[in-house]
């Protein structure tokens, strides 16, 4: 694998710099596959499950716990990747108490992430988050592109929003359709893909089955994001796969998220000039009379007519009473 393709590692001091190259090459690269990495399940769903009962627990596990990693892999309908980023994030604290699956993080520390470095190096989800919102806001084209997404794509929804996850899977999908848009599931996409469909299909043994070489360590979000990224182009070329069909679904929900106007985190800006106002009369003066509303205007105020004076009639007529 070229050299290039090594993940690129952005921590809080390296983050503006990376967040400005990722923007620029957008407008060229729009689709992003991307990876997360977490301290675990608190709760495991059965594979029967319903769905209200998995994103029940979806929601439990995501709001639980705290985001590590996260992987973004860059690249153009035409194959070609534009590099790879790991963001590392400080918010998870194993000393200081937060809540995790042990076995979980230790395989993630076999796999080499360093959490007293996160902690020490990595950025704040909320300055990740403001910043990150703007580039959202500027690349509506955008195509997301993950493996078993549902949870990469909703520890990504509680970092842009930094909130809980909403109470139903409807309010779920629609924050997702107007935060994201266009998304795709490599896993669901096997499904349709002779020899590669199976509940038991995992990103390894895809990328295995498609002869797809990693760069990298498994379990580490800007690796497994590039390998996402190779599977879903090597599934397109071999099983030429209309990607339309497969836009807005996820593996394990079956309602489709449909793109939605941008949801902006401020009131948009003024999209039209305000109407003009109505032509005034011809000044004579310093004031105008506004025949149609019984106003004098003078210095951008309204006054109503000056009173006539009182009428008193000629001393020639005045009676003196007796």
């Amino acid at each position: 694998m070229a050299e290039s393709l090594k993940a690129r590692e952005v921590w809080s001091k390296n983050l503006e710099t990376e967040l400005a190259i990722i923007n620029h090459l957008l407008k060229s690269f729009p689709v992003v596959a991307i990876d997360t990495e977490f301290p675990g399940f608190l709760r495991n769903t059965p594979r029967d499950a319903p769905e209200e009962q998995r994103y029940s627990d979806l929601k439990h596990n995501v709001d639980c716990l705290k985001p590590i990693q996260l992987g973004f892999t860059l690249s153009n309908c035409n194959g070609n990747i534009a590099g790879v980023w790991q963001f590392n994030f400080c918010d998870f604290d194993l000393k200081g108490g937060d809540l995790h699956v042990p076995a979980s993080v230790e395989l993630l520390k076999t796999n080499g992430i360093d959490l007293e470095e996160n902690k020490k190096s990595g950025m704040d989800s909320h300055f990740f988050a403001m910043k990150f919102k703007q580039i959202l806001a500027a690349n509506q084209r955008i195509q997301w592109v993950t493996f078993h997404g549902l949870y990469d794509l909703a520890y990504l929804l509680k970092i842009v929003t930094q909130a809980r996850l909403p109470s139903s899977i409807l309010e779920f999908i629609t924050l997702i359709g107007g935060y994201f848009g266009r998304v795709y599931d490599t896993k669901r996409m096997a499904q349709c893909c002779p020899s590669l469909s199976g509940d038991n299909l995992g990103l390894s043994r895809l990328a295995k089955l498609l002869k797809v070489e990693r760069c990298g360590q498994s379990h580490q979000a800007g690796s497994d994001s590039l390998v996402t990224a190779l599977a879903f182009l090597k599934m397109k070329e071999l099983y030429k796969l209309d990607e339309r069909l497969h836009e807005g679904f996820l593996y394990g929900i079956t309602a489709k998220i449909i793109k939605k106007p941008w949801i902006p985190s401020m009131p948009p800006p003024l999209m039209q000039a305000p109407p003009m106002p109505r032509p005034l009369p011809p000044r004579i003066g310093p004031l105008y009379y506004r025949p149609y509303d019984g106003l004098v205007r003078c210095n951008a105020y309204y006054l109503r007519p000056p009173m006539r004076p009182p009428y008193y009639p000629p001393a020639a007529y005045h009676v003196r009473l007796l």
